[in-house]
């Protein structure tokens, strides 16, 4: 189970990648922490390294985190092994590097009319001559210009400077739009065993992409690390986006499945990316990792497998959700 063919590409991707957003480091989104606090850039080297190392092959990273600084460091930490990588970015935002912070372009125009610019700067933070999967990381986007998008990343390929792309969306019917084009391969949307996203899972399936699975652990949530009471700096974008109501709700409801996810000798981390793969050989997931325990924790998870159809089922219940739709 551990490699997945990209479709319209001769690109293959492990069963899991590496989400990098944790290692950018601290900067703002429209005013507001979206970092995850401080960072130990020699550790992250280290860690990608390990990751590597461990059979995963996908990095994920974007223009936005930490403003440039994640992508430099995946660079750093691929140098001289850029031929086991596939790497990942993504693009939308204006990114003030120097300034440390995101905003949003004001209107479609300027998301067309840079996207070439943005492209060639993360090509130079990486520090290599092409991107693999080059994705859209916009939530939304005017229905009717998704055909010009298209256009534009066309051209990026046909020029050799990117090889797929794909978009991070929720939105299913800006996912089907984007399908149609020719070197679409990926769409990286959020799920985890407590918040499935059915509908997803079935259009991609469906169409023959990939679904990179975005937050599949929660934000470390499905895993011992945090339970209720827990607190974030205020670097840290968790500090606003879990309250207390909401993390011991979590709690709660990963108690009711933690037998299922630690079975076989699984810890719940690997149970929650076990859960994920159950739903189809199209499921992606790219945890976060930014230490070297983490990255031979997940990768391990490759080695069990999914979940069988009977957990998975047992877990709906346990959750009380209708079933879910594998795709």
């Amino acid at each position: 189970m551990y490699m997945r063919q990209l479709k319209n590409s001769d690109l293959q991707v492990s069963a899991m990648g590496l989400g990098a957003w944790a290692i950018g480091g601290e900067w703002l989104f429209n005013g507001r922490s979206a970092g995850w606090g401080k960072v130990d850039d020699a550790e992250s080297i280290r860690t990608i390294q390990v990751a590597l190392d461990a059979g995963i092959n996908l990095i994920d990273t974007a223009a936005n985190y930490g403003t440039g600084h994640s992508e430099q460091i995946v660079g750093k930490a691929i140098e001289g092994r850029r031929d086991q990588v596939v790497l990942a970015t993504k693009f939308g935002f204006h990114v003030d590097e120097a300034g440390k912070k995101v905003l949003y372009y004001e209107t479609a125009d300027s998301i067309l009319q840079n996207l070439p610019f943005e492209c060639e700067r993360s090509l130079r933070n990486l520090g290599v001559d092409v991107i693999d999967i080059y994705q859209f990381h916009m939530w939304d986007f005017p229905v009717e210009r998704v055909p010009e998008l298209l256009a534009v990343l066309d051209k990026l390929v046909a020029q050799g400077k990117i090889r797929t792309y794909g978009w991070s969306t929720d939105n299913v019917q800006l996912a089907r739009l984007f399908a149609a084009g020719k070197h679409c391969v990926a769409i990286q949307h959020a799920a985890n065993v407590l918040a499935p996203s059915p509908e997803m899972f079935a259009f991609t399936g469906e169409a023959g992409l990939i679904s990179l699975v975005r937050s599949p652990l929660l934000m470390g949530f499905l895993s011992d690390k945090y339970n209720k009471g827990a607190t974030f700096v205020e670097t840290d974008v968790r500090n606003h986006d879990f309250n207390q109501e909401r993390i011991a709700q979590i709690v709660d409801n990963r108690t009711k499945i933690r037998e299922i996810l630690t079975s076989n000798g699984r810890t719940v981390v690997q149970g929650a990316l076990a859960w994920l793969w159950a739903l189809g050989e199209h499921v992606v997931p790219i945890p976060g990792i930014r230490t070297e325990a983490q990255a031979i924790e997940n990768a391990g998870a490759m080695e069990f497998g999914p979940l069988t159809a009977a957990q998975m089922a047992e877990i709906e219940l346990l959750v009380g959700r209708a079933e879910v739709v594998t795709g």
